[in-house]
């Protein structure tokens, strides 16, 4: 199989040829279908710190995966060649695509049949690559860990792969949805979206007082302005990695009796929801599409911010 290697930070990837996998006990092998890009990747090829939670290199990358499963290993009986799969990359039993075992940016995957979510039919595989990370992450931090309902006033912080996601879920579901965005052509797709207002500065959302505001940029600013403005007895959920370091405001934090908390992933039960949301219509999430061979500039797109909502390669 081919696949784009990852050996250390500041080295680019690299086109390679190995051995195709084989389906052990507990295990499937995917012939990829689509794999999203992650600005995750790029901080690994950047900063060193992301080593720590490699397992071993070199690696392929590539955590967002879908495809058809072309082999079974024993004991896998819920799952069987054929079968349309998302791969949760957030795995059971230990580090998952591209961090654990080669990832998606290769023709082949082996994964645990644990990690698996069947995609629904109307669901392309490009949207169900996407779905696993972005609309992971993105749902379980709004609705898991913000427990967004229904009539609740919301506020989202970046309108990008991820807010976009849930700014639709959350107009979905019913809540009165304020998003933020520096940037003009986020904010026409968050009009787009069906939010109610949209602001260019967290601090215009004073006016609103959201009672529960999902920060998807995390540039220590925007958590900070976000503490500020939120309702009191609010909560904050903080999922974007702008800024590993913030200086908060804690008379905000304290006055109001607030809620502060981190989000990170989620789970196969998160992607299920999200591939649901997909294959009714209620959400199609902007993507970018490239090809296996663009892999590699994809990444320098996504550093250079160059992309519109989700970037995906498709593997045909």
């Amino acid at each position: 199989m081919k696949g784009w290697e990852f050996t250390t930070t500041n080295v680019p990837l690299k086109i390679v040829e190995k051995p195709d996998p084989v389906a052990t006990e507990g295990r499937v092998v995917i012939d990829v279908k689509a794999a999203g890009l992650c600005h995750s990747d790029v901080g690994a090829l950047r900063d060193e710190k992301w080593l720590d939670i490699i397992e071993y290199t070199p690696i392929i990358m590539g955590h967002e995966v879908a495809g058809v499963i072309s082999e079974v290993g024993e004991g896998v009986t819920d799952y069987q060649v054929g079968d349309r799969v998302g791969v949760c990359p957030v795995s059971k039993v230990g580090m998952g695509p591209g961090y654990g075992y080669d990832g998606g940016y290769a023709d082949k995957v082996s994964a645990p049949a644990v990690d698996l979510v069947p995609i629904p039919d109307n669901v392309s595989f490009a949207q169900a690559a996407a779905g696993t990370d972005a609309g992971m992450t993105s749902y379980h931090a709004m609705f898991r860990r913000g427990e967004a309902k229904p009539g609740m006033k919301v506020g989202i912080i970046g309108i990008g792969g991820l807010g976009q996601i849930a700014a639709r879920a959350a107009v979905v579901k019913g809540m009165d949805v304020y998003a933020v965005d520096l940037s003009p052509k986020a904010r026409e797709l968050a009009r787009e979206i069906g939010v109610k207002e949209v602001y260019e500065n967290v601090t215009d959302l004073a006016e609103v007082a959201p009672e529960l505001i999902v920060d998807y940029a995390g540039f220590g600013t925007t958590t900070a302005d976000a503490l500020d403005v939120v309702a009191q007895g609010g909560k904050v959920v903080l999922v974007g990695m702008g800024k590993l370091e913030s200086t908060i405001n804690t008379d905000s934090l304290i006055l109001k009796r607030a809620d502060l908390l981190g989000s990170v992933g989620g789970d196969g039960d998160d992607i299920a929801e999200v591939y649901k949301l997909f294959a009714s219509g209620d959400i199609d999430p902007v993507l970018t599409k490239i090809t296996f061979d663009e892999i590699g500039e994809g990444l320098g797109r996504l550093e250079r911010h160059e992309i519109s909502g989700r970037l995906v390669a498709i593997m045909d």
